[in-house]
């Protein structure tokens, strides 16, 4: 069962339905560091350096969070100040303001998801109600709360049996894209219009995204065990660049189809990514407290 990580409960007009909460990701990661190449592999550290009193090595349990006034003044804030900040939402609150069709919520201020459970057996009743309501209903909750000492938006929805929580930015915090130049054209005509419709069709067939795979982790494996071996690492296929200048739009949408088609009709070139293999054997022993780049 994936570590709890906060309990709340939501609070649902005068329901409340004690949660947990569960981060719903698990995100791959590639151990690699800063080393220096001049000796052949040194590990690079981080030091914590205070401009102030010139001490370069200072203790972790001396450093704290600080805000800095525009007259340079700075406030140090304390783990306690951070956790007794006086917001609007209870702190161990998931307080409900509305449910939205989920085509209301913009998908660029969706952030980090994660699962609830039940904290209490007696809230069992009270979950599935909820998530159901809103199965059936085909709404999403629009939530705030205050997670790790930071208040945020988030969305309830339902993901099979549970309920799923997505923290979002703030409205203001999505940036508008007027500043970003996309130069005036033509409309596109009917005939590219179909073509490009084809062209989705195919490369949509058969595609299935549980089926994709992390193959960057699984190349830089083969790299790293390559190299531990002595041996010439595996290269990135040769590839032949396609000279855009010379096609015009129609034609490289009739190339595109048939080369997805000649794919789809060819077994051999429709396998799966291939899926991650053990890990090569380089673990570096991380002392503790190792706050390294990475």
């Amino acid at each position: 069962m994936p570590q709890t990580i906060s309990k709340l409960a939501i609070s649902w007009g005068l329901v409340t339905i004690p949660v947990t909460v569960h981060a719903a990701t698990a995100q791959h990661s590639v151990p690699l560091h800063q080393v220096h190449t001049r000796c052949g592999g040194g590990r690079i550290r981080l030091r914590r350096y205070c401009e102030r009193e010139g001490i370069e090595d200072v203790p972790y349990e001396d450093v704290a969070r600080g805000w800095e006034s525009d007259d340079g003044r700075v406030v140090v804030l304390s783990d306690e100040d951070l956790a007794d900040l006086p917001l609007p939402s209870s702190p161990k609150a998931i307080d409900v303001l509305a449910f939205v069709p989920d085509d209301q919520v913009d998908p660029l201020l969706l952030n980090k998801p994660y699962y609830l459970g039940v904290a209490d057996p007696t809230a069992a009743r009270p979950y599935a109600l909820l998530r159901e309501a809103m199965r059936e209903s085909d709404l999403v909750a629009v939530v705030r709360l205050a997670l790790r000492t930071r208040e945020s938006l988030a969305i309830l929805r339902v993901r099979g049996t549970m309920i799923a929580l997505q923290t979002m930015l703030w409205p203001d915090e999505l940036r508008s894209p007027e500043d970003i130049v996309v130069p005036p054209t033509s409309q596109p005509r009917r005939q590219e219009l179909q073509m490009a419709r084809s062209l989705m069709d195919v490369a949509s067939e058969d595609f299935h995204l549980e089926d994709q795979r992390d193959v960057y982790q699984h190349a830089l494996e083969q790299v790293v065990a390559a190299r531990l071996e002595g041996l010439e690492p595996p290269h990135a296929p040769d590839t032949v660049p396609t000279d855009a200048g010379l096609l015009d739009l129609m034609a490289a949408l009739e190339q595109s189809i048939q080369a997805a088609e000649s794919r789809r009709s060819n077994p051999a070139a429709k396998k799966k990514a291939p899926a991650p293999t053990k890990k090569a054997r380089v673990k570096s022993k991380k002392a503790p407290g190792d706050r390294s780049a990475s």
